[in-house]
């Protein structure tokens, strides 16, 4: 199977500045290694969020995610605001990490696009 891949187009490289189009083909390129981090409060995650996307709330975000990812992972982050986002990736750029891409209009444009979203409907004790 990844002989297939192999023989398609590779999707266009981790830009600091990523259109949702660009993170769909990724995903749809099916060997995406990267990680969507929605920054939002967990209410707002709950609601409706990227489908693949993981919750790590501003306030925990740098420590969680000096745990959780390699430098040199492909990391898509989104907020409420591009201007939110494009703080908190030149704060995990500061880190250390290599490629940090904010994900302009965030879920809003994500659903736009007509793209899938994930719905947390339990809570968990």
């Amino acid at each position: 199977m990844n002989r297939f891949f192999n023989l398609l187009p590779k999707p266009a490289p981790l830009r600091p500045e990523s259109r949702v189009y660009d993170l769909k083909e990724r995903l749809d390129w099916g060997e995406p290694a990267l990680t969507i981090i929605d920054v939002r409060d967990r209410t707002d995650f709950n609601e409706s969020h990227i489908t693949g996307a993981i919750s790590m709330p501003t306030d925990t975000l740098m420590a969680t995610a000096a745990k959780c990812f390699e430098v040199t992972r492909d990391l898509y982050v989104y907020s409420n605001t591009d201007e939110e986002s494009a703080a908190i990736a030149e704060q995990l750029r500061g880190a250390g990490f290599l490629q940090v891409a904010i994900v302009r209009g965030g879920v809003a444009a994500w659903k736009a696009a007509g793209f899938p979203v994930e719905i947390v409907t339990a809570t968990v004790a």
